[in-house]
């Protein structure tokens, strides 16, 4: 026994000095280069594994490494060292300053800045941030980075760009958002939403005068500047991500069942006429009930029908990069394939679902030519191929949730008619034809194609001159874009039917053709759509100069820029000519001893919508900064707090974006001399027509224009070289503001509007953005972001009549203000409504909505709007998350969120039980289902609640009850969980084998939670809850690097 110990001792000590010789402590001290300071914080991990530690108040670390094993050592604004550990265990390492971190470049207006230099309002975001599992860029953008005001109203594939501001709205002209650029090329929202974040190498908002003043006009609102990704001198690199995942609406709006529609709709005929005939019998509702027979007594729940609960999408997006000495390259191309949710039908031998297939093709190659001269190319190329619905699935989704669902069924089984060789579609007849929206149908009778293609070429020649002075280069560019689009409709006329004769004892039913005389077919025909051709070219020519004297850096810019487009079928002959602009821009910066900075910047713009004498306008912006951590005084403080910055920058910004976007000359007055509506009919038949004149526009030859003054005050601060902060305060005074004169009487027969620049604005604000970074032990991080955006608007001066109430101004008013009656509660009897002021909004009633009577003349009109609620468009919006992980796993998390905005429930849209007659844009009646919410909380005689959501019934609209008012005003404030994250990256020993430098695999989310109080829809889409609803995407993804 006394042996086995002793066996059993030998081997334990045996195993804990292999142990011993196999993992050793490791100790050592972090400094940094020149100072010799300890660095505290300090990331030290065994290379290729999660095994760290970081250094301590002294730079000072101890870890435990297994032999042979590397160290690697880094820190923020360093550059990262690996280390072998010597015999003696004990190694001093001494980290190097990161010049591009600490000189790390910011995209501005035609160039780029060093950022610890920059006095602009300019924010940037990592491209990886911008990854989210959609194939729509712009959706990524809400809550992102401070300034950016962004919201989407739609999830239907292809129309799901968001709309987005840059610290608010101050204009009324045509043009509010952004100026968004791509390689310096002027582009349009659908491009930067199919721009892949694997190609961005740079993306930034330019927000204050100093750092849009270079674009003159075009930049007036704010400027979004994203540059592609160039090739880098070493050996080939691919990289390849792929992506599937499924997709689903984040809420559905949820409508009355079949039977609730017929019994609600019945009390609606009995509430306002108990004499009128009920809108459907009450054989109908007890047979319907029992389930008779669906295809007599139909139920239809066509969202049931015709949606789908998830569907799936794959993206993949794979790119090209390296090069040598003479060459670069970078090359990338990617594919996306988004499908709708509704669900396609076999029978027709089409698929009429969304189907929306985008292609993107980038070709960025650099060629130096000589030492001092570099040859740019640049082409890419965007194709849209998309099939669906005929009328968009917007339209369609509308058309679902918004059918009867017990006049007829979708179709007929086949067997009900034997001889016919097509579907035996549902209907009803409603006056002398088959003439109401059978959704079914309206999916399956056809489908849209179009395509969308839009190519760039680009050359730029790039001229170093150091041979006659230090700094000095030029530079020129020329680009060329292409667009055209083409929709073309294939589609049969249906066979409608319903019920002509029905044996109640035998359940046997016979069904008639309801719509002969309208030709039905069982064939595709064929309709040619739009047609879009545009041409652009674009020319650029700078001279730069940058040069260091000492502690002195002076840096100067000075562009020219040409751009013309034609559109190829513009419709008029004003929009048939070349639409052009040129300007002259300059940019001049100082820098004195990195403490002192100051920048001046001017646009020099013309414009062909003024006349001649008003067509030049001069922009000029200036900017001071001083940098307070780079002073001596600071240095005992610069452990706690290394960075400490302010600045401020003033400047004026024109705008030429006024009016409507069909003016091109305002100097020139518009007749068009063949208005057939201003004709007249002659001869005894009345049948020889003249046309007409009409005057569209009045030419003003003073109109000029539109002016901003723009402030910025700006405060940089960095603290324990983790916590970043940047806040900025800024105003604007908009004048010249172009406006309808409301001054001048009807009476004086004036064919069109006269307008003038008498219009003036305000706006002022707040931008914050809080980084937070952070090693810890055993090499994990964390990162985790916030900004906060508050952008308030108000009118100064306002064209509008001597109102006798002063609330009835718009002056003082955001420029978003919504106006409305303030709805009190619902009346409660005929005596109520006797004894209160009179409403002239047509009839109304016991349960129908009571106004206040604002001004007190006893009649509610329109003198009683005022302001309600806050404005349309969110006055505060903001976002936060975070991103942990180590070497091997991540998760991340971003939440977006939106306060201090309005909205309206579109009353007359959700409006039940009314009827809707044909148009020319759709020639089918109509009957509008019930909500859910409206069929549980609504007035009537046995719940005479004053406060209930919906007023009294009725199947024809009530006017009274669907005016713009506080009873159906909603807050839009929300919180959404946008985005989160979890990823691994595979362990190198497992790549190495497959010749893969990395590989990581991840699953997303996105729209996974929504907190607000409003529940009957997706609170982004506003008051228009009926359309295709927003989409929540869950994403299962890779990303291989070689």
């Amino acid at each position: 026994m006394e042996k086995i110990r002793l066996i059993y001792l030998t081997l334990i000590l045996f195993c804990c000095c292999q142990l011993s010789a196999q993992n050793k402590t490791v100790t050592g001290q972090v400094t940094a280069a020149g100072s010799e300071e300890p660095i505290i914080g300090a990331s030290v991990v065994v290379r290729g594994t999660s095994n760290g530690t970081i250094t301590d108040v002294d730079g000072n670390f101890s870890l435990s490494v297994p032999v042979g094993k590397e160290l690697q050592i880094s820190y923020i604004g360093y550059i990262t060292q690996y280390v072998r550990v010597p015999k003696n265990n004990k190694v001093a390492v001494v980290l190097e300053e990161d010049s591009k971190a600490l000189d790390e470049v910011v995209v501005v207006a035609f160039g780029t800045q060093k950022k610890e230099s920059m006095i602009s309002s300019i924010e940037t975001i990592k491209p990886a941030e911008l990854k989210v599992p959609s194939s729509n860029l712009t959706t990524a953008l809400a809550g992102r980075m401070s300034g950016v005001i962004a919201y989407q109203r739609s999830g239907e594939p292809g129309k799901d760009n968001a709309d987005f501001f840059i610290r608010g709205v101050t204009t009324f002209g045509y043009k509010k958002d952004p100026l968004i650029l791509i390689d310096g090329i002027e582009t349009t929202t659908t491009e930067l939403a199919r721009l892949q974040p694997d190609d961005i190498a740079a993306f930034s908002i330019l927000k204050d005068a100093t750092a849009t003043a270079l674009y003159g006009a075009r930049g007036a609102n704010g400027v979004i500047q994203v540059a592609t990704k160039e090739g880098k001198e070493g050996a080939t690199k691919v990289s390849i991500r792929v992506e599937n995942s499924f997709s689903s609406n984040t809420k559905n709006v949820e409508l009355a069942d079949p039977i609730t529609f017929m019994q609600l709709a019945n009390e609606a005929v009995r509430t306002r006429n108990p004499l009128a005939p009920l809108a459907y019998s009450r054989e109908k509702i007890d047979n319907t009930i029992k389930g008779t027979n669906p295809y007599v007594y139909p139920a239809n729940d066509w969202r049931k029908l015709l949606v789908k609960d998830m569907t799936a999408n794959q993206r993949v997006n794979m790119n090209v990069s390296g090069g040598g000495k003479l060459a670069r390259y970078y090359i990338a191309a990617s594919f996306s394939k988004d499908n709708g949710n509704l669900k396609s039908n076999s029978m027709n031998g089409f698929d009429n679902n969304i189907n929306l297939r985008s292609y993107q093709l980038r070709s960025n190659i650099n060629i130096n030519l000589t030492k001092t001269t570099e040859a740019v190319v640049r082409l890419s190329g965007t194709f849209d191929d998309y099939r669906g619905p005929l009328d968009g699935g917007d339209v369609m989704y509308k058309k679902i949730v918004r059918s009867n669902p017990v006049l007829f069924p979708a179709y007929y089984p086949s067997d009900a008619l034997p001889t016919a060789k097509h579907l035996l579609y549902g209907n009803a007849i409603r006056e002398t034809e088959a003439n109401y929206t059978n959704p079914y149908a309206e999916l399956t009778k056809g489908y849209k194609d179009y395509s969308r293609s839009t190519m760039d070429a680009q050359f730029e020649l790039k001229q170093d001159l150091s041979f006659i002075t230090k700094g000095l280069n030029i530079r020129g560019l020329y680009n060329t874009s292409r667009y055209s689009y083409f929709d073309v409709n294939r589609s049969f006329n249906p066979y409608y039917y319903n019920v002509s004769s029905y044996d109640k004892k035998t359940n046997q039913y016979n069904i008639g053709l309801l719509n002969e005389k309208s030709n039905p077919t069982d064939y595709l025909g064929y309709s040619e759509g739009w047609k879009d051709i545009q041409s652009t070219t674009y020319i650029e020519a700078a001279m730069q100069y940058n040069r260091s004297f000492d502690i002195h850096e002076v840096s100067g810019l000075l562009v020219y820029q040409q751009r013309e487009k034609i559109n190829a079928n513009s419709g008029s002959l004003q929009k048939s000519l070349p639409y052009r602009n040129q300007g002259l821009s300059g940019r001049f910066t100082y820098s004195y001893d990195s403490r002192y900075m100051a920048e001046l910047n001017f646009g020099y713009n013309g414009s062909e919508r003024f006349y001649k004498n008003e067509r030049w306008g001069f922009f000029p912006a200036a900017g001071l900064a001083w940098v307070i951590s780079n002073e001596k005084f600071w240095r005992p403080m610069n452990k706690v707090i290394p960075k400490l910055k302010l600045k401020a920058t003033y400047g004026l910004v024109g705008n030429d974006a006024i009016g409507d976007e069909n003016d091109r000359f305002f100097y020139l007055s518009e007749v068009d001399p063949n208005d057939s509506g201003k004709g007249y009919w002659f001869g005894t038949n009345f049948d020889e027509g003249k046309p007409g004149v009409t005057v569209k526009r009045y030419d003003n030859r003073l109109i000029t224009w539109e002016r901003a003054k723009k402030a910025n005050y700006g405060l940089e601060l960095t603290l324990f070289d983790a916590l970043n902060i940047q806040l900025d305060y800024f105003t604007e005074h908009r004048t010249n503001i172009l406006m309808d004169r409301a001054s001048i009487p009807a009476d004086m027969g004036l064919a069109a509007k006269v307008r003038a620049n008498v219009g003036e604005a305000k706006a002022n604000g707040v931008d914050l953005s809080v980084d937070y970074n952070k090693f810890f032990r055993n090499g994990y991080w964390l990162q985790a972001h916030g900004n906060f955006t508050y952008a308030h608007s108000e009118f100064l001066k306002y064209e509008e009549p001597a109102y006798n109430e002063k609330y009835r101004s718009h002056i003082g008013q955001s420029l978003n203000q919504w106006y409305g009656l303030i709805a009190e509660r619902l009346f409660i009897d005929e005596y109520d409504v006797q004894n209160s002021p009179k409403q002239t909004f047509g009839e109304y009633g016991a349960g129908d909505i009571k106004y206040r009577d604002v001004n007190g003349d006893g009649q509610i009109t329109d003198a009683d709007m005022v302001p309600l609620g806050y404005p349309t468009v969110p006055e505060i919006v903001y976002g936060f998350g975070f991103s942990f992980g180590n070497q091997r796993f991540d998760i991340s998390a971003f939440f977006q969120g939106s306060a201090r905005s309005s909205f309206w429930i579109d009353a007359k849209a959700t409006s039940p039980f009314q009827h809707i007659n044909p148009t020319d844009d759709d020639p089918y009646h109509q009957d509008i289902p019930l909500l859910k919410a409206y069929a549980n909380d609504h007035w009537s005689e046995s719940n005479r609640n004053l406060y209930a959501m919906w007023p009294r019934l009725s199947t024809t609209v009530i006017e009274n009850n669907v005016r713009t008012s506080s009873w159906f005003m909603r807050n839009g404030a929300f919180l959404r969980l946008k985005t989160l994250e979890v990823g691994y990256t595979l362990p190198e020993s497992w790549t190495k084998k497959a010749y893969i430098s990395s590989a990581r695999v991840y699953c997303s989310g996105n729209n996974l939670l929504l907190l607000s109080g409003f529940k009957l829809w997706d609170i982004e889409m506003g008051g228009s809850g009926l359309g295709y609803p927003i989409q929540r995407v869950i994403n299962l993804g890779v990303q291989i690097n070689f």
